[in-house]
């Protein structure tokens, strides 16, 4: 789907997913859609923007997101809204994902949800008879431990409808962060070279090897989530990691359970890190590799609906820094294997020169319609781009067929306890971007707010806590603790407290774990088990948020910077 389809679907299904904080632009495609008549279905455990708007807000308990997913698809099932026709034309496995979904019936799953069951069936009748029904989903689908299953489930309901392959439909992943989907676009996954071509195809691997004149393994690489285990746990050497080329990205600030994160840079041999700023990784690196910002450099980004778009370079840039290309170039040049372009739109015919979904994506075209969405194969100006999948019902299957998939729900991997009562969950906000390695650097963005950043609680645990809104705190668990400021809220349900992850001190994945999903090793930020506690001395929490405030500042030179500015 594209992200101006939003607007003229006529029923918006908003699973997971925080546009208002974490996307506004392609929150105002829902407002749109709002203005022009659509129904609205808003899944989320918080009240949010998009609750505000729904026509029904399905506030789940956290972790429960497959029991729901599942429940309404058995909705759609016994009530006889399928779109039987495309079942049987354009899809397999159906039998057996009945029998699956067989037991999962509202009733079954309204206490671990806390939603009523006539809730679940009044949204999975919306949903299955609006005729032109999209499902938007973000990360409160994609950080669990059981991600990839929810996913599926969501695709069932797709298809199970016939909401696919048409304009207005489907389903659309919106990415959590910056050029995520163009990251994978070009390869930068364990088992795929650019384009989704798999590492483990000897036809693939040789073209490639004959483009690049190199030899190339067949074997399946690792995910960033899982360094910290071969760094400090895996015991066959060959697997071992003794080099670290971190690039565009702060995982002391970003991954789960932090301590073990820094554990892990400390006893790596060889730590480099390329960025625009200095972050809290940068103190644990060997080299620092100084690049280009956003607007001194040209090149292309994917955006989260496949569309491939152009950025051009704006200023020069200041100091001795050099463009990610440059770098890399330079840099494999010297190990022994020469890698030498000129500028951009070299490396850019290269890709497509050697990825036939994004072949007719040309430099020349992206220029000329602004955007190009893949699969685009033809170079000529007949082939605009995709703007939406599956046309027709055919599908990427070496069968033309869509696949149910229907699996049991798990719970998440840690939950509430006596020591620990409180669950946790990391969100967006809009004051600030990501982990704040831009952001955190701009001294007008800091004066609308600044450290140590919040957690949402709800009135009714903050008062049996004894704490009051924008006091500080002491959150912790087993992993570790942090000081952070109480934002006392309606919006949140009792028992269970929110936190953003881009504020540096009170940083929230001191606290989440490592669990990962089998599948995409995505880690589950979106629960684990805390406490939060109300500190007696507020002078002497103010003041040391203060200090480590400072000393964070220091040592990624901020206030060195603005002093010579």
């Amino acid at each position: 789907m594209g992200v101006p389809e939003i607007e003229d679907a006529a029923l918006l299904f908003v699973f997971g997913y925080n546009g208002a904080d974490s996307h506004p632009i392609v929150a105002r495609r829902i407002v749109r859609a709002k203005e022009k008549g659509a129904k609205i279905i808003c899944v989320d455990p918080r009240i949010i923007e998009t609750a505000r708007i729904a026509d029904i807000h399905l506030q789940l308990k956290g972790g429960t997101n497959l029991l729901l997913v599942n429940a309404l698809a058995n909705t759609i099932i016994e009530e006889g809204l399928c779109d039987d026709a495309f079942i049987q034309e354009h899809s397999t496995g159906f039998d057996e994902f009945k029998a699956t979904i067989k037991k999962y019936t509202p009733e079954s799953v309204e206490k671990q949800t806390q939603i009523p069951a006539e809730e679940i069936r009044k949204a999975a009748r919306m949903y299955a008879t609006s005729g032109r029904s999209m499902i938007l989903y973000g990360m409160g689908v994609c950080q669990f431990g059981q991600a990839v299953d929810v996913v599926k489930g969501l695709a069932n309901l797709a298809i199970m409808t016939g909401n696919l392959g048409r304009p207005s439909t489907g389903i659309g992943p919106v990415r959590g962060q910056n050029n995520v989907q163009g990251a994978c676009d070009m390869g930068a996954l364990p088992n795929v070279f650019p384009g989704y071509q798999s590492v483990a195809d000897p036809a693939i691997r040789e073209k490639f090897e004959k483009a690049w004149g190199v030899k190339l393994s067949g074997d399946v690489g690792i995910t960033l989530t899982v360094v910290p285990h071969h760094v400090l746990h895996e015991k066959d050497p060959a697997k071992q990691i003794h080099a670290y080329y971190i690039m565009g990205e702060d995982p002391v600030q970003s991954d789960p359970d932090a301590s073990e994160v820094r554990e892990s840079l400390e006893k790596c041999d060889f730590v480099v890190l390329q960025d625009i700023f200095m972050n809290k990784t940068a103190q644990f690196a060997d080299v620092i590799l100084p690049a280009t910002g956003w607007c001194e450099h040209d090149g292309v980004y994917s955006c989260c609906d496949r569309g491939f778009q152009k950025i051009r370079k704006i200023i020069e840039p200041v100091g001795d820094v050099k463009t990610d290309w440059e770098i890399i170039s330079l840099i494999s040049t010297a190990m022994g294997y020469p890698m030498k372009y000129t500028n951009t739109k070299e490396i850019w015919k290269e890709v497509i020169s050697l990825c036939p979904g994004f072949a007719g994506a040309t430099d020349e075209k992206i220029e000329k319609l602004g955007s190009v969405q893949w699969p685009c194969r033809d170079p000529s100006d007949s082939d605009t781009g995709t703007v939406y999948l599956h046309k027709g019902g055919k599908f990427a299957n070496p069968d033309g067929k869509a696949k149910f998939f229907g699996t049991d729900w798990r719970p998440p991997m840690e939950m509430e306890n006596k020591d620990f009562p409180l669950t946790l969950c990391t969100v967006r906000e809009v004051g600030h971007y990501s982990v704040r390695t831009m952001t955190g650097n701009c001294r007008t963005l800091r004066n609308l707010e600044d450290e140590p950043g919040w957690v949402q609680i709800s009135p009714r645990d903050a008062e049996s806590l004894g704490i009051t809104h924008g006091e500080i705190v002491r959150i912790s668990n087993s992993r570790g603790s942090v000081l952070t400021r109480a934002n006392v809220t309606d919006r949140v349900k009792k028992g269970a407290v929110y936190m953003t992850y881009q504020w540096w001190v009170g940083a929230c994945n001191e606290l989440t774990l490592g669990n990962l999903d089998p599948i995409s090793k995505t880690p589950e930020y979106k629960y684990c088990a805390c406490k939060v506690e109300r500190l007696k001395d507020q002078k002497a929490a103010w003041d040391e948020v203060k200090r480590q405030y400072e000393e964070l500042k220091t040592q990624m030179l901020i206030e060195k910077k603005e002093a010579a500015a």
